[in-house]
């Protein structure tokens, strides 16, 4: 429960004061992700006021990039545009496909929007499981944005490395929770693949940056690789939504 006047201002952040949370992490594998897609059914599901009148759904990682998740995608050009010149020219290709793809990323403009978190699935996950249940934690990404981008990053999640590819019993938990308190439209589900990459392409060339900042070959492909990862695990939601 957030204190009085909880929000604030520091040093150019959005800064939110709440209770500390006495928690263990997530279960791991259909559990996590029951649970978190419940966490944001009930959150997508709640009528906002003037209260949620905040942009979110950004990482909220760069305070000068806070807001709806277009910011990420903004971030992630300014990411690669730091390192542009540093490319080497075996990877010019490569490096141009990726920044085309960012250009013409979906923002999720126009869909459903709802109070956000922003950044529920992460490393560690920003949820809990306390006394009473599972509790979302870190909320500076949060405020008024496309739902779909909240849920898309859990759907993202739900899937095996190696080799990468969907996993259905994860998929189901996720939508039969997360389906308890909201049913996405036909045009939500037609662009889930497509909102799938917003988090992840920023993911990408955040990494990009930092390696070749320092002089390393960069291998974090997998978060936007292979590409039939995604249609299989867009396709496989959109299926389940629909039973």
């Amino acid at each position: 429960m957030a204190v009085d006047d909880a929000v604030s201002d520091f040093d150019g952040s959005s800064v939110l004061v709440t209770r500390f949370v006495d928690g263990a992490r997530l279960p791991d594998g259909a559990q996590k992700f029951a649970m978190m897609g419940d966490l944001l059914g009930r959150l997508h599901a709640l009528p906002y006021d003037a209260s949620v009148s905040r942009p979110g759904g950004a990482s909220g990682e760069d305070p000068s990039r806070e807001g709806s998740p277009r910011q990420d995608l903004l971030a992630a050009l300014s990411f690669l545009d730091a390192v542009g010149t540093k490319v080497a020219a075996d990877e010019r290709e490569r490096f141009e496909q990726l920044r085309d793809q960012v250009r013409s990323a979906d923002d999720g403009h126009g869909l459903p929007e709802a109070l956000l978190h922003g950044n529920l699935l992460h490393a560690p996950d920003h949820a809990v499981l306390a006394e009473d249940g599972p509790v979302a934690i870190n909320w500076k990404a949060s405020g008024r944005g496309p739902r779909l981008a909240d849920f898309a990053y859990l759907i993202w999640g739900t899937g095996s490395w190696n080799p990468r590819r969907p996993n259905q019993e994860w998929i189901d938990a996720a939508v039969n929770a997360y389906g308890r308190y909201v049913k996405p439209t036909d045009e939500e589900l037609d662009r889930l693949e497509a909102l799938m990459y917003i988090r992840t392409l920023y993911l990408t060339c955040f990494g990009y940056r930092r390696a070749l900042t320092k002089g390393k070959p960069f291998d974090e492909w997998g978060f936007i690789q292979p590409s039939e990862y995604f249609s299989a695990t867009a396709a496989a939601t959109r299926a389940a939504f629909r039973r």
